[in-house]
């Protein structure tokens, strides 16, 4: 069974608390914009790992691809 967009989604926010998060996909691919105080003072690479780290083993079991931009809420405004 491939995953929802909102599960995918739901994913992310019990691992990460965030104060904006949309996701998109078709059940392999997903893109997301993921909005979190938590990325404050972190480069990239340590953004995006916060996020693999809040899928856990999903990210290599259920969910073939995700592209995301991950910002501060100063940086989305």
């Amino acid at each position: 069974m491939l995953p929802t967009p909102e599960q995918v989604k739901q994913y992310i926010a019990d691992g990460l608390a965030c104060s904006h998060l949309e996701v998109e996909g078709d059940g392999q691919h997903f893109t997301a914009v993921i909005v979190s105080e938590a990325f404050a003072g972190k480069r990239l690479i340590a953004r995006h790992q916060m996020v693999y780290a809040a899928l856990g083993d999903r990210m290599r079991a259920e969910i073939h691809a995700l592209s995301m931009k991950t910002l501060t809420p100063e940086e989305y405004a």
